[in-house]
C-alpha cells in the first residue's frame, strides 16, 4: 500500500505551477478591467490544481494498466511502480476531478454564466481522455494542442472571465505564453520518455517530431511564450520585465538540447515549472505596474 509521501509524489507537485499560473494572469487581466474578485480568483485555482491533479492521478492509471511506465525513467508511478492498486488510483482521480466540478459550480453560481458549466465538462472529459479510454488522445500526439487549449487559453480567460464578464488583449496573451510554456513542460517529459512511449505505441508530439526536433520545438515554446510580451509594451511598457526570465531559460533550454542521457531531462520539470510560475508572476506584475500607466 502506497505511503501519504508516494500519494503526494504521485500527485506530481512539479506540475502544480502549470495550474497556478493562468489564473495569476487571469486575475491580473481582470484587476487591469478593474474587475478583481479574490474569491472568484480562489476558486478557479482550486479548480485548475485539483484538475492538474486529478490528471497526474489518471495519467499514472491509465499508462500504468497499459503497461507504458514499466520501464520509466523519472518521477514514481503509482501502478507502474506496483505501490499502489490501480483502482485506488483511479478512484483519487475522480475524487479530484469531482471536487473540482464542485468548485467551478459554486463558481458558476457566483457569476451566473451558465454556459461555464460546459466548459467544466470538457475540461474533465479532456482530462480523462488525455491517456484514458479505448482512443486516448495523448497516445495519438495531441496532449500538447489540448494542454496548450485547457492550461493556456481556458484557464486564462476564463479566470478572467468569471471575474469581470470579458476578456482582453493581455489576457490572450497571457493565456498563449502560459499555455505554450505548459506545453514546454509537457515535451520536456516526452522527450525523456520517447524510448518507452515508442515501445508502448504511445505517438506523442515528440516521437512524432523525433528526437532532435522535439528538443528544439521545446527552447522554441518558451522562446515565444516571453518575446510575444513585447506586443504589449508600447502601451504596457512594464510589461518588458517579463524579459527577466529569459536567464533563468538558458539552463534548462540547454539540457533539452545537449542532455542525452534520459535522466539528465528531470531537472527540466522542475525548473520549466518555475519557469511558468516566474513568468506568470511577472506577468502580472507588469499589469499591475503597468495599469493607469
Amino acid at each position: 500500500m502506497a505511503t501519504a509521501a508516494q500519494w503526494i509524489q504521485g500527485a506530481r507537485l512539479r506540475t502544480l505551477p502549470a495550474a497556478i499560473a493562468p489564473v495569476l494572469i487571469g486575475t491580473a487581466a481582470a484587476y487591469e478591467l478593474q474587475s478583481f474578485r479574490i474569491l472568484n480568483a480562489i476558486l478557479a485555482a482550486l479548480v485548475a490544481l485539483l484538475l492538474q491533479i486529478g490528471v497526474n492521478y489518471a495519467n499514472d492509471y491509465s499508462d500504468g494498466i497499459r503497461g507504458t511506465d514499466e520501464d520509466r525513467v523519472g518521477p514514481l508511478r503509482l501502478v507502474g511502480s506496483g505501490v499502489a492498486r490501480p483502482e485506488h488510483v483511479k478512484w483519487a482521480a475522480f475524487a479530484a476531478f469531482g471536487l473540482a466540478m464542485a468548485f467551478g459550480l459554486a463558481l458558476v453560481i457566483i457569476t451566473q454564466a451558465w454556459w461555464l458549466i460546459l466548459v467544466g465538462v470538457g475540461c474533465v472529459l479532456a482530462a480523462w481522455g488525455y491517456t484514458g479510454g479505448k482512443n486516448p488522445y495523448g497516445y495519438m500526439g495531441l496532449g500538447d494542442l489540448f494542454v496548450f487549449v485547457f492550461f493556456g487559453l481556458v484557464a486564462t480567460l476564463g479566470t478572467t472571465y468569471t471575474q469581470a464578464g470579458q476578456v482582453s488583449l493581455p489576457a490572450v496573451i497571457g493565456a498563449i505564453g502560459t499555455g505554450l510554456i505548459a506545453c514546454a513542460l509537457l515535451m520536456a517529459n516526452n522527450v525523456r520518455d520517447i524510448p518507452t512511449d515508442t515501445a508502448a505505441g504511445k505517438r506523442t508530439l515528440a516521437v512524432r517530431l523525433g528526437d532532435r526536433h522535439a528538443r528544439e520545438s521545446y527552447v522554441l515554446m518558451l522562446a515565444v511564450a516571453i518575446l510575444l510580451v513585447v506586443v504589449l509594451a508600447p502601451t504596457r511598457p512594464w510589461m518588458l520585465i517579463v524579459l527577466l526570465l529569459i536567464p533563468a531559460c538558458l539552463m534548462p533550454a540547454w539540457l533539452m538540447v545537449n542532455g542525452r542521457k534520459r535522466k539528465s531531462l528531470i531537472p527540466v520539470l522542475k525548473q520549466t515549472g518555475l519557469i511558468n510560475l516566474g513568468f506568470s508572476v511577472l506577468f502580472s506584475l507588469g499589469l499591475v505596474l503597468s495599469h493607469g500607466f
